[in-house]
């Protein structure tokens, strides 16, 4: 095994040992059978006190999503497709993450200026890891390769600035007990190199959540995935942000600045953690402005459109994600070669956009429902398909051909599209795909195609405020149920589309996000004695601010809080995003916002009723939507 230079130190007294290091046996604790530390970690561990070894008594643990196995985790596979190794190698860059962003934190309070790329790093890898982002372990090893090197330039920008002293490595973490605390512990570029992916997974045996779970109190280490995974969303926001050209200079410092929360002695403060989950929210929120604004400033601010939702002749390529840069790159590539562009999930509300639907006359539809459906239809699509974001399953042998990722996104064995931010990609391999795909043969007669609208975003909405407050005070409009987030294949998740479905005729639905793929294809008609429709389809999870923007301009019309308006928020959650969208609305003080189909696994009985009592937050009743229903129209 390779040597290794300021290796890991496992207690506050170990030292570094010299490659190849013989066997090393654990004492046995008084009851307890010894463990042997696996031969792949012995180069990392330390002889001063009884070196440990991680527990891990599943195949892996993972709870960060909604359909985590049975409400509690995943232990054998990832009901996502994550292999135990994929969790791992997660969990190992996770930890280098928190490493980085303790010397990017400390840097920046030394007055050093920390490189961009280093915040964009943050971010790219931060969102890689969130739920159906990346499974391609090859890939995992390069992020935390290239996290070890900045953390190592950042390192060197400090003593070139002629400060000495380092962050501070707390030795009363319990959940750095294995490892030397994250600022502490350094991996060289030889051994990262020639490191074998058991080796790597092995160090992400001590990192894991699957060990930390037996050592950290339960309730503490529910909030602080709470802030990891409010990080997560918080990042993937950022990072489209960041390929539209916008970022802000406070929500970077602040990643950086959760991270070495999370390595710090504040972390073990319930009330200082608490304030680190609003601090979250608040990001967040600026996370999705700045987001917003590079949609509206490329595209500009989105106009309802209707969507061809029935096919139509021709080669075809089908885009899914979140990505706008990419559909328009993909769509000016496409231009005068004979092929359609349709939008899969997530990009229906690409076609409110001015700059892409007034120009591109080949973005001729959208294709499919929600993501969770993909290996069906994607089986069943003629053409090529493009993966941008988030949202990808395990491709089936009868696609695996003809699907492209591209950014974050990976799936071992599937072609990839490179291209750095701010760098056009090259999509000649996915248009040549289609071009050799049969594309659709037969459409139906055009009186026979059906059709969906959306883009109704804040610009559209805030256009008839004024009939919406009319309608209200007149009495047509009892209330208002904001129904989306994100969709997934259990059962339960019907509860959405009967809540929709349960809705008096006087009231309206304000939907976003994959949600609304439970019930976006259903008539439900104007609202009586107005001019607006019942259904508003404001876009995609990514578009979450214009929601908190209408609400916010509606309360100030009634002059009072989002709280005091006949608005009922009833969210879908399945994976980080939502998570970082619910902080962001527990943060603007909104009350009695409902999620479901369950609550996070990650929250025990005890964090989660510190979050019930803290803000309101309530679980839906999936066995009786009506009665949901009748409690939010009566402002519960």
């Amino acid at each position: 095994m390779a040597s290794l230079r300021s290796a890991a130190r496992l207690t506050k007294n170990a030292r570094s040992l010299l490659s190849r290091v013989a066997a090393y046996e654990l004492p046995a604790a008084a009851g307890t059978a010894a463990r042997t530390l696996p031969a792949a970690l012995r180069t990392f561990s330390a002889a001063a006190e009884p070196a440990k070894a991680p527990i891990i008594e599943n195949d892996m643990f993972c709870y960060q999503c909604e359909q985590t196995k049975s409400g509690t985790g995943c232990t054998t596979v990832g009901v996502c497709g994550k292999t135990p190794e994929t969790a791992y190698l997660q969990d190992l860059l996770t930890y280098s993450i928190k490493g980085l962003a303790c010397w990017t934190d400390f840097a920046a309070k030394q007055g050093v200026e920390v490189p961009a790329e280093v915040y964009s790093f943050l971010h790219a890898a931060t969102f890689a890891t969130l739920t159906n982002v990346n499974f391609d372990d090859a890939r995992f090893k390069e992020y935390v390769n290239q996290c070890h090197e900045l953390r190592d330039g950042i390192e060197a920008l400090v003593r070139a600035k002629g400060v000495e002293a380092s962050p501070v490595t707390p030795s009363n973490l319990p959940w750095f007990d294995l490892l030397a605390h994250p600022a502490a512990w350094k991996l060289n570029a030889g051994y990262l190199q020639g490191a074998s992916k058991e080796q790597l997974v092995n160090l992400g045996k001590m990192t894991s959540l699957e060990h930390r779970r037996h050592v950290v109190d339960p309730t503490l280490l529910g909030l602080h995935e709470m802030i990891t995974y409010g990080l997560r969303g918080l990042c993937a926001y950022t990072h489209h942000a960041e390929v539209l050209g916008q970022r802000d200079a406070d929500v970077d410092k602040f990643v950086a600045e959760a991270y070495a929360f999370l390595c710090s002695e504040d972390a073990l403060d319930l009330g200082k953690v608490l304030g680190m989950v609003d601090a979250c929210g608040a990001a967040g929120l600026k996370a999705m402005k700045i987001l917003d604004e590079g949609h509206v400033s490329k595209f500009g601010h989105p106009e309802p459109t209707q969507v061809r939702i029935t096919p139509k002749k021709g080669k075809a390529i089908l885009i899914s994600g979140h990505d706008m840069q990419d559909t328009h790159d993909l769509l000016v590539q496409t231009e005068g070669k004979g092929v359609n562009v349709w939008t899969h999930g997530e990009l229906l509300p690409a076609h409110g956009y001015p700059a892409l639907k007034k120009r591109f006359p080949h973005l001729v539809g959208n294709y499919g429902g929600a993501w969770y459906r993909q290996q069906k239809e994607f089986s069943e699509f003629p053409g090529a398909i493009l993966m941008t974001t988030n949202c990808i399953i395990e491709p089936r042998q009868s696609y695996k051909d003809r699907i492209f990722t591209t950014g974050e996104v990976g799936w071992s064995g599937v072609s990839h599209i490179e291209g750095k931010i701010g760098q056009t990609k090259d999509y000649s391999a996915v248009i040549n795909k289609a071009l050799e795909m049969p594309g659709f043969t037969e459409e139906p007669a055009e009186s026979e195609a059906k059709f969906v609208t959306t883009g109704f975003a804040r610009n559209a909405v805030l256009s008839v405020a004024g009939d919406v407050v009319k309608a209200v005070q007149d009495g047509h409009l009892k209330h208002i149920f904001l129904i989306g987030g994100c969709d997934g294949s259990e059962p339960d998740r019907k509860y959405f589309g009967k809540v929709a479905d349960a809705t008096p005729q006087d009231t309206m639905l304000l939907t976003l996000g994959c949600g609304k793929f439970r019930f976006y294809d259903h008539d439900y008609g104007m609202l009586p004695n107005t001019g607006l429709p019942r259904l508003i389809d404001m876009g995609q999870c990514n578009d979450a601010y214009s929601a908190v923007v209408v609400a916010s301009a509606l309360a100030e019309v009634f002059k009072t809080d989002v709280n005091g308006l006949p608005l009922s928020l009833d969210l879908s959650w399945l994976e980080q995003k939502a998570v970082a969208v619910l902080l962001t609305l527990l943060h603007l003080g909104v009350k009695n916002i409902r999620i479901g189909p369950k609550a996070p696994a990650f929250l025990t009985p005890e964090s989660l009723k510190v979050v019930v009592d803290t803000y309101g937050l309530k679980v839906t009743d999936v066995k009786d939507p009506a009665a949901d229903v009748a409690a939010m129209m009566s402002g519960n």
